[in-house]
């Protein structure tokens, strides 16, 4: 199953749902940044949560980040969505190791800690939007949820999911969240909230081979659902020289000019796709000089 989300409504019911598969993008992130598996989890489930977040902005060159910084051995972790459902992602620590809970699950919330969620969102504004909530647990998908609940003022329910296989490849990896709209009634959220209560694991439910549309109708067991939309989604870095050079503009005379005495080239690797950019000292003098202008 290629890397999709899916978009449906429970009909006259006010419940919103997206649903999405990332198990290829969140292999192409593992590959990129050599993640142990832990990492491997906190890292997938929060590009995934970023995915469904981006692919909700109104506006077509909007982009959300999410940053996740806690205290746990795993750092900080930084994602960014565009409007398409597109992604990039780091992580500080990609090495950092845990042993499995007593459940046998990975410890994404001890690699993470305890600290804060903040979500950036770039709708065209003059000043990008901005909200902060403390960290639930560090597992992701219940600090997605009280962003939604104290940020937005959505009640929502969120999960997230990352399977990691024996050789550390990612088996599958998806997520779902749903969101109540103004007007939702009683008995149809306690009817949601029934089939939350019963419902498997995204990634037991994308390892036996559910389609998005069967979890879909599984979580919204009872409604009448409509299925909107379905976009491919992926794993995409912007970066670019262009880009790059700027950066290094934006850092100052004194540190530009320190890095072009310092060394014949200077090396920059991007931190989303660990792309390397090589400049001549001859190369990092012309920016410097672009910069004194």
């Amino acid at each position: 199953m290629s890397d999709t989300l899916l978009r449906a409504i429970a009909r006259n019911a006010g419940i919103q749902i997206s649903a999405a598969v990332t198990t290829g993008l969140v292999e192409r992130a593992r590959q990129i940044h050599h993640t142990t598996p832990v990492a491997t989890a906190a890292l997938g489930r929060t590009l995934t949560a970023t995915a469904i977040m981006g692919s909700q902005l109104k506006v077509d060159d909007g982009s959300v980040t999410v940053q996740v910084k806690g205290n746990g051995p795993l750092g900080a972790i930084v994602c960014v969505g565009d409007a398409d459902g597109y992604v990039r992602g780091y992580l500080q620590n990609p090495s950092a190791d845990l042993p499995l809970r007593p459940d046998g699950k990975l410890a994404v919330g001890a690699g993470v800690g305890r600290g804060y969620l903040m979500v950036i969102k770039d709708i065209g504004l003059k000043d990008p939007v901005t909200g902060t909530v403390a960290l639930v647990d560090g597992e992701i998908a219940e600090d997605v949820t009280r962003y939604f609940a104290e940020s937005e003022q959505i009640p929502s329910a969120c999960a997230l999911g990352v399977l990691v296989d024996t050789d550390c490849s990612v088996r599958c990896a998806g997520g779902w969240l749903v969101q109540l709209m103004p007007g939702v009634k009683d008995a149809d959220i306690d009817r949601l909230e029934a089939n939350l209560a019963k419902l498997e694991p995204m990634t037991a439910m994308l390892d036996k081979g559910m389609t998005l549309e069967e979890i879909v109708s599984v979580v919204l067991d009872g409604f009448a659902v409509d299925f909107l939309q379905t976009d491919e989604i992926g794993y995409r870095c912007a970066c670019s020289r262009e880009k790059v050079e700027r950066a290094l503009v934006s850092m100052g005379r004194d540190e530009l000019s320190k890095m072009a005495q310092e060394q014949e080239t200077s090396e920059v690797t991007c931190q989303f796709c660990d792309k390397i950019y090589t400049f001549t000292r001859a190369e990092l003098l012309a920016l410097l000089a672009h910069a004194e202008k």
